[in-house]
């Protein structure tokens, strides 16, 4: 009876798993066309006459000798420098999410536990504030920048960066913190911790998945920034995304779009190995709700 129950009708199963099926390969049909097409001549990749091209690749064959090139990926790297610009992206990725966390933690504890009614207005001026448009709130820093001259270099674009992603971190880590029941707490201060070890001791290890999931939100704000960034760095201090606008602006050269497709790959792979290896505790994270103790 309860085995008769539990079986789905075989049409249903079949249109949810068609369903899936479909709705998957066309989410990740752009990336894979992009990323096959990276190791392509433009002739073929952007062919007007046969699209086929981009799949055979008789051009490539024709200017490289292969049906595949690195050669996009040599000029966007070594001749065009992209890798400083993933370098800049890193340096601004790791000190984002380091002090990001590191207040966003502390931040957050502190609201969870604390019981006055400021706590609630102080989040509501957060959430204002993250609401805001980052274009809005990034005018405000250039003219003490200029007069100060630090524009154009990544420690002033961090703490830009880390200004606007700290409201989030708050209320997320703030939200997870309230999750965690006060006992936890207490049983850690009668034991003889004092408050910040019953924090890193007792507290920290339940909220990992938390921690890890806000994390990853931090780094994907300061990995896909454009509006900061572009508006913020030099040309020779670009991060990735502005570097890869800088490709496209010059498409109408011959070879240029390639650079684009190249570094545009390039920027995408990191993503998807982060998501692959914290998986587990990002999703722990993003269901996390249920009283822990």
């Amino acid at each position: 009876m309860a085995k008769a129950l539990n079986q789905r009708p075989l049409p249903l199963v079949a249109l949810s798993t068609g369903f899936v099926i479909l709705w998957v390969l066309l989410a990740a049909f752009p990336f894979v066309w992009t990323a096959w097409g990276s190791f392509k001549v433009e002739a073929d990749f952007f062919s007007r006459t046969d699209w086929m091209n981009a799949i055979f690749g008789p051009k490539t064959l024709q200017q490289t000798g292969g049906t595949f090139t690195g050669d996009a990926y040599e000029a966007a790297w070594i001749q065009q420098g992209f890798w400083k610009a993933v370098l800049n992206t890193s340096i601004v990725v790791v000190s984002v999410v380091t002090i990001s966390l590191t207040f966003g933690t502390l931040g957050g504890y502190a609201l969870a536990r604390s019981g006055f009614r400021y706590t609630f207005w102080l989040l509501i001026a957060a959430l204002i504030f993250r609401a805001m448009p980052h274009v809005t709130l990034v005018s405000g820093y250039l003219l003490p920048f200029f007069e100060m001259n630090i524009w154009g270099y990544l420690p002033t674009t961090i703490i830009v960066l880390v200004a606007i992603n700290q409201p989030f971190t708050l209320w997320m880590l703030h939200s997870f913190f309230m999750t965690i029941p006060k006992d936890l707490d207490e049983s850690a201060l009668v034991d003889g911790c004092t408050r910040f070890q019953a924090f890193r001791l007792a507290v920290i290890p339940v909220m990992w998945p938390g921690v890890v999931t806000t994390g990853l939100f931090s780094f994907l704000l300061a990995y896909n920034d454009f509006t900061v960034t572009s508006m913020l760095l030099t040309q020779e201090n670009q991060t990735m995304v502005p570097k890869i606008a800088s490709f496209l602006g010059s498409t109408q050269q011959e070879g240029k779009v390639m650079l684009a497709v190249s570094a545009a790959v390039s920027a995408m792979a990191p993503l998807f190995v982060l998501v692959m290896v914290f998986q587990r505790q990002i999703v722990s994270g993003l269901t996390a709700g249920a009283v822990k103790g």
